[in-house]
């Protein structure tokens, strides 16, 4: 059953009575989010995948998860720019629950703050139950005149943004964290690591210091805005290098990968 949908709707699903909307809930422990632009999206198999699998370990089974997709994107605007994201709430029975937001306008860099304290996350490869920690660090980034924080390891070393996954070039070669459990699996960074294999672009996986990536090109990257070429460093007021054409041709690549979304 396909609900009206207002310029923002919080939709709760359950597969007897389809979407019912409802008042802002606050309890979600799970989400995934991706860009809409006039019915298309970029890597949709690979977000619901990401969802399924997250939720499917707190105990939603996989027919369930599969009318929860269907249902949502019957319900997915096929014009105009949209950043839905899909939620398990908290409580027993579990709850699944779609919140339909217009995108906010796309940016193609971003000054980033590295953060004054080490990770907060306790689950940092689960989208989700860190929000409100992820949130805290963004909000002090912007005191600082920036949009994005760089989270930090314990030995200072630079692991990702609060929303969005690190990429950055030294030399010839693309760089990004480990996959080594203290990350999210990013879907746009999955996309550019996979591009970058098929052109024989070497990847390390590795980390350093701000200050050593304050020389770099560097990428901070998510679903929402696909590429975002850091142009300066906070505190500091440290300028990136100019002229970052990597960004602008991979940021092009990431373009050509949007498709129609599935038939309603």
């Amino acid at each position: 059953m396909r609900t009206e949908i207002g310029v923002q709707s919080f939709l709760v699903w359950n597969s007897r009575d389809g979407f019912t909307a409802q008042e802002n809930d606050r309890g979600m422990v799970i989400a995934d989010s991706w860009l809409v632009q006039d019915g298309r999206a970029r890597g949709y198999e690979m977000h619901w995948g990401r969802f399924g699998g997250a939720v499917g370990l707190r105990g939603v089974d996989r027919a369930e998860i599969a009318e929860f997709r269907a249902a949502v994107t019957a319900q997915l605007p096929r014009s105009g720019e949209w950043f839905p994201r899909v939620e398990l709430l908290a409580g027993r029975p579990h709850r699944l629950a779609l919140r339909l937001r217009p995108a906010p306008r796309l940016r193609d860099t971003a000054r980033v703050w590295v953060a004054d304290r080490v990770d907060p996350r306790t689950r940092p490869t689960v989208k989700g139950p860190d929000f409100a920690a992820q949130g805290g660090l963004r909000k002090q980034a912007r005191l600082h005149g920036a949009d994005e924080a760089v989270l930090l390891d314990e030995d200072g070393h630079a692991v990702e943004g609060a929303f969005s996954s690190l990429l950055w070039w030294d030399g010839g070669d693309l760089c990004t964290a480990p996959d080594d459990g203290r990350i999210l699996p990013g879907i746009t960074r999955r996309l550019l690591l996979d591009h970058a294999a098929r052109l024989g672009v070497t990847v390390r996986h590795t980390r350093v210091s701000p200050s050593r990536l304050a020389g770099c090109e560097v990428w901070i990257t998510s679903a929402l805005h696909g590429i975002r070429v850091v142009t300066g460093w906070e505190p500091g007021g440290v300028p990136a290098p100019p002229d970052p054409l990597a960004g602008r041709t991979w940021q092009a690549h990431l373009d050509t990968l949007l498709e129609p979304l599935p038939a309603r």
